[in-house]
């Protein structure tokens, strides 16, 4: 409509000077019923004519017509087109991935003592209870239908996940678990291509492959020093098992983080998976101690707020360009394993932290592009 009311403009004035009547085939039709009367051409309402003209033309959103969360059958928009520099969203999902590594060594502590089982459960409950008062201050509503499905389907995968690994944690060192689950990111880097229809780039591919080499090489260097038992390699299959649902975990995080808000994805997570995990009570749960609890709560803290900080980067950069950074949480695993667990940073483990290092730095230059939009939260 706005282009017939413009060429229609045009022409009128083109064809008033030299006949004094309006031109053919500019009726009513062509400016989509929204055209002038020949009266009114005829008296020389020009402004008119330009009026209509300017309230033809598409008016863009503005931040406040970007409401925050959306309303219903809405896909989440976060309001502001701020510019940020392009880098924050991988900063902040490193910043995440830090403080779960924090996490895992607490919750390690804390499945010692009660199972794996119950630190999850326990860990759910917190987690509900710090987030619920945070989403509904926030302007929290109930999410629609798709949202609440992933909500779902990724609150079912973080239970089995958490409560294989923390299974598995419990029976090998920090760091070599965190050594074995790294194979989930090069799953989820291809994963991101089937699913999310992410094109991979080959730089992304050598910082996967870079970072998972780094892996290899701490893993061998410490695991190639003991024999293993049997209780280990049970533990062994535990973590990959949670590690191929982290995977999937991973691809369905840069959608959840499309529809919902930080708030909503931690706080609806955490429940999901509680609520899953408490299928189970009736048979599996104990009441942790006081100390446990201090423990199992803190790990909520940490874990709600290092699942808002990956929600915010993920929905601000591509699965591709973050999946190399959870290679840096051997980094933490390494150093939390020397200062809790007395146990030695090797030549084997500065080797490999160089190679992750690098390949988190080619992950950092695929994000940094001349121009970038980025929204604000």
């Amino acid at each position: 409509m706005h282009r017939a009311l413009v060429q229609c403009h045009s022409r009128v004035a083109s064809a008033w000077r030299r006949t004094k009547s309006p031109p053919r085939g500019c009726d009513r039709s062509s400016a989509g019923g929204e055209y002038w009367s020949i009266k009114s051409l005829f008296g020389g309402h020009r402004q008119k004519v330009t009026s209509l003209i300017q309230k033809s033309q598409p008016q863009l959103a503005t931040p406040a017509a970007l409401p925050y969360p959306a309303g219903k059958g809405r896909e989440f928009v976060p309001p502001g087109q701020q510019r940020h520099h392009p880098v924050l969203p991988f900063l902040l999902a490193a910043s995440g991935i830090a403080l779960f590594s924090v996490m895992d060594a607490v919750m390690k502590s804390a499945s010692l003592q009660v199972g794996a089982y119950n630190a999850m459960l326990f860990r759910s409950g917190f987690g509900v209870l710090l987030m619920l008062p945070l989403w509904r201050a926030t302007g929290g509503r109930w999410p629609e239908g798709p949202a609440l499905r992933l909500h779902a389907l990724r609150g079912a995968i973080s239970a089995g996940l958490a409560t294989s690994f923390f299974w598995g944690l419990i029976r090998l060192p920090l760091a070599e678990a965190i050594a074995l689950s790294f194979i989930a990111p090069l799953i989820a880097l291809y994963l991101a291509a089937v699913m999310l229809g992410e094109k991979i780039g080959r730089g992304a591919v050598i910082a996967s492959l870079l970072g998972f080499a780094g892996v290899l090489v701490i893993g061998a260097g410490r695991l190639g020093r003991e024999a293993l038992s049997e209780d280990a390699l049970w533990g062994i299959a535990s973590v990959l098992l949670s590690a191929v649902l982290y995977a999937f975990n991973l691809i369905f995080q840069r959608k959840q983080a499309q529809l919902a808000s930080p708030q909503e994805v931690a706080l609806f997570q955490m429940g999901f998976a509680g609520l899953f995990l408490a299928l189970a009570a009736p048979w599996l749960a104990v009441t942790p101690s006081l100390p446990v609890l201090g423990e199992i709560a803190t790990g909520a803290v940490l874990a709600a707020i290092s699942l808002m900080l990956l929600s915010w980067a993920y929905a601000r950069a591509e699965a591709q360009v973050l999946l190399p950074i959870e290679y840096t949480a051997f980094i933490w695993a390494a150093l939390l394993g020397w200062l809790v667990f007395a146990e030695p940073v090797t030549v084997e483990t500065l080797a490999g932290v160089a190679l992750i290092v690098i390949g988190c730095w080619i992950a950092a230059r695929k994000a940094v592009p001349a121009h970038t939009e980025q929204t604000t939260l």
